[in-house]
């Protein structure tokens, strides 16, 4: 299944996380205007710079229990300059959304275009699951100190 683009919203400047999520601020967003490059085009197009935007597609995710999608970058995308992590996702998403980066000076992106692809995989369950042993498989490092 592909997810194709529906709005494209620019980031605000400034977020903010600190490490118990009092402080958190998620980023604003402003939905950008699309604009016909023809008279003709039945669609219209966005055109994006260098930087981040989110992505705000025409899908949702319903996945069961036993379920897990993986949605990538198509490879149109990255080869005309842009791209998105890929994510592992589960349960509901009403829309999926994405974070898009673009890499070069300029990228156009027409309504309705693809820009990721969702594998799904489904979860069996095992009747004895392994462990890996604690020692020494994950550390949690020290807070950093600041001088004064």
């Amino acid at each position: 299944m592909h997810l194709t683009v529906r709005k494209i919203e620019s980031m605000d400047p400034t977020g903010q996380i600190d490490f118990g999520g009092g402080e958190y601020i998620a980023a604003g967003r402003r939905e950008l205007s699309a604009h016909q490059v023809r008279p003709e085009d039945k669609y219209k197009w966005w055109d994006l710079g260098r930087g981040c935007y989110f992505i705000v597609c025409n899908e949702t995710l319903h996945l069961a229990a036993d379920e897990i999608a993986l949605i990538e970058p198509e490879d149109r995308l990255l080869r005309a300059g842009g791209w998105h992590v890929p994510l592992f996702v589960r349960g509901h998403l009403d829309p999926v959304e994405l974070m898009l980066e673009v890499g070069v000076a300029r990228l156009r992106v027409k309504e309705n275009a693809r820009l990721a692809r969702v594998r799904l995989f489904r979860i069996e369950k095992t009747k004895t699951a392994t462990r890996a042993s604690g020692k020494g498989s994950f550390r949690k490092s020290k807070p950093a100190k600041h001088k004064k």
